[in-house]
C-alpha cells in the first residue's frame, strides 16, 4: 500500500489535467451547438449520449442511457462533441478503463527505504498537502487554476518517485521530472516577462548541474557495473586505482563524488548556482513554498545523505561539500540583509539554510543534516505561506518598504510568521534550534580546518539571519505604514482554507524539532 505514496498524486495530475481539458473544450463548443449531448459513463468508458457508447455517433437524441450490464452514471457538463448543426459526430470514445485489482510489485521500488527515503516521505507528503489545500483558496480567481493544480501534483509525484529509488536510474529520472516540474510551475503566468526569464534560467542553471550528475551517474555504472545502491555501497570499499594531482591524492572515487557533488550544487542552489533560486519568486507563492520547503531544493541534500557511504571513502570530497556549503549560508545571509522584496528574502535565507545541511553532510553528519531538512521543511513552508496571504491580500504588493503597521490587520498571519521567523533564526526550544545549533556544535567538535571554517561562518551567518529575519518582520507588521490607502482598506487576513495550512505548520515550528529529536 505503501506504494500509492508515490503514484497517487499523479492520479491527481490526471484528474486536474482532465478537467481542465472538459472546460477548454466546454467553453471552445458552449456557443456552436444548441443543445449539449450528456455523457454517459460504463465501465470506464467516457461517451457523449448513449448512442456513442461504443465508439460510433448515433442519431439517437433521447435521454435513455444504452442497455448495459455495467453501472452507468450521466454526467451533466457539457461535453461539446456535436457539429454546428447540433448533430452528434462520429468519433471514438476516450478510454479511461482501470483494472479491478492492480497488483503492486515491490520489486518497482525496491525493498525497505532507507532511514533517509522514510524522512523525505514524511516531509513531502505532509508540506504538499498543506500547500495543495493552502492553493484552493489563493488560486481560487485564476482562471488556469486546474492546470496549476495539474503542475503542482506532478512536483508531488516525482518527489516520491525520486525519494523511494534504491538505484541511480530512478533517482536521476525523479530528478529530470523534479526539474521540468518546477520549469512548468515558475512558468506557470507565462505571460510575464520575468516568469519568462526566471523559469529559462532554473531549467538552464539546473543542466549544468546535471552535466555533473549524469558522468558521476555513468561513473559508478562504469566502477562498479551496477546501478543498485547497496551493491555499489558494499563493493566501494575496495582498493581503486589513483593518481596524484596538485599535490593531492585522486582516486575513482572521489572524481565520481565530485560530480554528484554538482549535481547536488546545481539542484540545491549551492554557491555558483545559486541565482536561479532567488528569481523563482516569479511563481505563484504556493510553488514558492514547495519547491523551498520540501521538494526542489531539498533533492541535492537528499542525494548527498542517500550515498553518504560512498561519499565517506574520499575526504577531499568532503572538505569540498564542507567549503562549498559554509561559503554559500554566508553568502545567501549577507545578500539576504540586503534585499527588499517579501519572498527574495526568504528565498535567500532558504539558500542559507541548504548550506548548513550542505557542511553537515561534509564534516560526516549526515542524519543531523536530514534532521535540519526536516524541521525547515515545516517553518520555511510557514514563512512562504505567510508570505503569500501577505502578498494576497494587498494586490500583489511584494515591497516591504510600501507595507507596515499590518499587524493590526493580520494579527492571525503576523502570529504565523513571527513562529517562522523565531525557529529560523534558532529561539531557544523551537523547531530550528534542535537541529541548527546542533550542526554548529558539531562543526566546531570537528577539530578540523574545514570544520572550524564552516562553524565560524556558520556563527556568523546566523547572526545576518536574525537580521534580516526582524528586519522583514518590522517593515511589514510593526514600522508605520507605507500603504497606498485603498490597499489597507481592503486588506484582509487569510480566510480558513488559508489559515488552517498556516496553522498546522506552525504547530509543526513548535513542536517537530522536540518531538523528533534523538
Amino acid at each position: 500500500m505503501y506504494l500509492l505514496i508515490v503514484f497517487l498524486p499523479l492520479l491527481g495530475s490526471s484528474v486536474a489535467g482532465r478537467s481542465r481539458t472538459l472546460q477548454v473544450w466546454e467553453r471552445s463548443w458552449s456557443g456552436k451547438a444548441k443543445t449539449a449531448p450528456r455523457i454517459w459513463v460504463a465501465r470506464g468508458r467516457l461517451c457523449p449520449d448513449g448512442g456513442a457508447l461504443w465508439g460510433r455517433g448515433s442519431s439517437n437524441r433521447d435521454s435513455t442511457p444504452p442497455t448495459s450490464s455495467a453501472p452507468l452514471y450521466r454526467l451533466n457538463h457539457s461535453f461539446g462533441l456535436v457539429g454546428g448543426t447540433g448533430e452528434p459526430r462520429e468519433l471514438a470514445c476516450l478510454d479511461i478503463r482501470f483494472p479491478r485489482k492492480i497488483k503492486l510489485v515491490s520489486r518497482v521500488m525496491g525493498n525497505l527505504p532507507a532511514r533517509p527515503t522514510v524522512v523525505m516521505l514524511i516531509v513531502v507528503t505532509s508540506i504538499s498537502s498543506l500547500v495543495h489545500l493552502y492553493s484552493i483558496s489563493y488560486m481560487s480567481e485564476d482562471p488556469h487554476s486546474p492546470r496549476f493544480m495539474c503542475y503542482l501534483s506532478i512536483l508531488t509525484f516525482f518527489m516520491p518517485m525520486l525519494v523511494t529509488g534504491d538505484n541511480s536510474l530512478q533517482l536521476f529520472l525523479g530528478w529530470e521530472g523534479v526539474g521540468l516540474a518546477s520549469y512548468l510551475l515558475i512558468h506557470f503566468w507565462f505571460t510575464r516577462l520575468q516568469a519568462d526569464k526566471a523559469a529559462t534560467k532554473a531549467m538552464l542553471v539546473n543542466r549544468v548541474g546535471d552535466f555533473g550528475l549524469a558522468p558521476g551517474i555513468s561513473g559508478r555504472f562504469t566502477l562498479f557495473q551496477t546501478v543498485d545502491f547497496s551493491t555499489i555501497f558494499a563493493r566501494a570499499s575496495a582498493p581503486r586505482n589513483s593518481w596524484i594531482s596538485c599535490n593531492m591524492r585522486f582516486n575513482a572515487i572521489s572524481l565520481i563524488c565530485i560530480l554528484l557533488l554538482i549535481g547536488a550544487v546545481g539542484k540545491s542552489a549551492q554557491i555558483g548556482s545559486h541565482t536561479w533560486s532567488p528569481d523563482a519568486m516569479e511563481g505563484p507563492t504556493p510553488v514558492s513554498a514547495s519547491i523551498h520547503a520540501a521538494t526542489m531544493v531539498t533533492a541535492g541534500v537528499f542525494m548527498i545523505a542517500r550515498c553518504s557511504p560512498l561519499f565517506e571513502y574520499p575526504p577531499t570530497a568532503l572538505i569540498v561539500i564542507t567549503s562549498a556549503g559554509a561559503t554559500t549560508s554566508f553568502l545567501a545571509a549577507t545578500t539576504g540583509i540586503l534585499q527588499n522584496d517579501l519572498k527574495r528574502v526568504i528565498a535567500y535565507s532558504t539558500c542559507s539554510q541548504l548550506g548548513y545541511m550542505i557542511f553537515a553532510c561534509g564534516i560526516s553528519n549526515y542524519s543531523v543534516s536530514v534532521f535540519h531538512l526536516m524541521n525547515h521543511a515545516f517553518f520555511k513552508a510557514l514563512l512562504f505561506l505567510s508570505a503569500g496571504s501577505v502578498i494576497h491580500a494587498m494586490s500583489d504588493e511584494q515591497d516591504m518598504r510600501k507595507m507596515g503597521g499590518l499587524a493590526s490587520s493580520f494579527p492571525l498571519t503576523y502570529a504565523m510568521m513571527l513562529i517562522g521567523s523565531l525557529s529560523l533564526i534558532g529561539f531557544p526550544f523551537l523547531t530550528g534550534f534542535y537541529s541548527k545549533d546542533v550542526i554548529l556544535e558539531l562543526a566546531y567538535t570537528k577539530y578540523t580546518i574545514s570544520g572550524n571554517f564552516a562553524f565560524w561562518l556558520g556563527s556568523i551567518s546566523v547572526l545576518f539571519t536574525s537580521y534580516y529575519s526582524f528586519r522583514l518582520l518590522f517593515l511589514t507588521f510593526l514600522v508605520p505604514t507605507n500603504s497606498f490607502g485603498r490597499d489597507i482598506s481592503r486588506c484582509h487576513d487569510a480566510p480558513i482554507p488559508m489559515a488552517i495550512p498556516s496553522i498546522l505548520l506552525a504547530l509543526g515550528s513548535l513542536f517537530v524539532g522536540y518531538l523528533a529529536k534523538v
